[in-house]
C-alpha cells in the first residue's frame, strides 16, 4: 500500500482539543458549538433576507422577523431530531436494534445531513401552514442559509478528526490524529495513514461556494422573486457537491462500499435523487413564474 508510507510528506493535523471548554463536569465540544453557531448565524442572515422587501415578489416579504424568531425553535428541533433519526436509519440501524441505548449516544456516529434535511422540511411545512406563509418562500429562506451551518459542521468534523478521507499521496494529505484524539480513544481511529481532508472539501463546496452562488442569485438576479428556484439550486448544488466529495471520503466503517463496488457509498445513493428533485424544483419555479397567456 504505497499511499500510506510517506508520513513525513503529510501536512500536520492541528493540535486542537475537540472540547472547546469545560465548566466543572460539563464539557462543551466544538461540534455542539458548531450547531449553535450555524443556527444563530443562519437565523441572523434569514432576518436580513426577510427584512429586505425588494428581494421578494411584489416587494412584500412573505415572513416577518417575529415569525422567524419563532421558527428558529422549529428548525433546531428538525435538524437535531431528523439528523439523529436519519443517521440511525441510514447508517446504524442494526447496531441500534442490537443495543437501543446507542440511539441517544450521539458520539457514536453523530448526525445525518439527509435526515436533518428531512426533519427540517417537515418542520417548515407544518410551520408554514400554521402561520399561512408561502411554503416555497420559506423553503428558499432556509435553503439560502443552510450552507452556513454546513460549513460550521464540517469544520467541527475536521477538528474532531472524524469523517476523514480515503488514502492519498497528495501534498495536502493528513494523518487524522493528535494528542487529544489519541488520549480520548486510546489510539488514532483513522490509523497512521495519510488521507484526504475531505471535511475541508465539503466545507468549501457545500459551505462557502454554495453560499456565494445562492447569494449571487438572490442579490444580483433577484431569485427569491421566483419562489422555489433558490431551493432547487441548493438541493441540486448540495447533492452534486456531496457526490463529488464522496469519491475522496472514506465510507462509514459499518457500511463500507455498496453493491460490491470500490466507489459507491450511501452518501451517493442518498444524494442522487436530490439532483433530480432540485432540477424539478427549479423547472417548477420557472414554469410558475412564466407569464400566463
Amino acid at each position: 500500500m504505497p499511499l500510506v508510507t510517506n508520513l513525513t510528506a503529510a501536512m500536520p493535523f492541528p493540535e486542537i482539543d475537540p472540547i472547546a471548554f469545560s465548566l466543572g463536569p460539563l464539557s462543551v465540544h466544538w461540534y455542539g458549538l458548531a450547531y449553535v453557531a450555524g443556527i444563530m448565524l443562519g437565523w441572523y442572515y434569514a432576518r436580513q433576507l426577510a427584512g429586505n422587501s425588494k428581494l421578494w415578489p411584489g416587494e412584500v416579504s412573505p415572513i416577518t422577523k417575529v415569525q422567524l424568531d419563532d421558527f428558529i425553535i422549529w428548525v433546531a428541533l428538525g435538524i437535531v431530531l431528523g439528523g439523529r433519526i436519519g443517521y440511525i436509519l441510514f447508517y446504524d440501524l442494526p447496531a441500534v436494534i442490537e443495543r437501543p441505548v446507542r440511539a441517544i449516544e450521539i458520539w457514536n456516529g453523530g448526525m445525518s445531513f439527509h435526515g436533518g434535511l428531512t426533519g427540517t422540511t417537515i418542520a417548515m411545512i407544518i410551520f408554514a401552514r400554521r402561520n399561512r406563509i408561502s411554503i416555497w418562500s420559506l423553503f428558499d429562506i432556509v435553503a439560502a442559509v443552510v450552507p452556513i451551518g454546513l460549513f460550521c459542521g464540517r469544520i467541527a468534523n475536521f477538528i474532531n478528526g472524524e469523517l476523514w478521507g480515503r488514502l492519498t499521496d497528495v501534498p495536502w494529505g493528513m494523518v487524522f490524529c493528535n494528542q487529544y484524539i489519541e488520549r480520548t480513544n486510546g489510539y488514532c481511529p483513522g490509523g497512521d495513514f495519510v488521507r484526504h481532508p475531505s471535511q475541508l472539501y465539503e466545507a468549501g463546496l457545500e459551505g462557502i461556494l454554495l453560499l456565494l452562488v445562492l447569494a449571487l442569485l438572490i442579490y444580483r438576479f433577484r431569485a427569491l422573486r421566483t419562489p422555489g428556484f433558490v431551493t432547487g439550486v441548493f438541493v441540486c448544488g448540495y447533492a452534486l457537491s456531496r457526490i463529488f466529495v464522496e469519491f475522496f471520503r472514506e465510507p462509514d466503517a459499518q457500511l463500507g462500499y455498496l453493491l460490491g463496488t470500490n466507489w459507491l457509498t450511501m452518501g451517493m445513493v442518498l444524494s442522487t435523487p436530490m439532483v433530480l428533485l432540485g432540477i424539478w424544483a427549479m423547472l417548477r419555479a420557472r414554469r410558475q413564474a412564466a407569464p400566463q397567456h
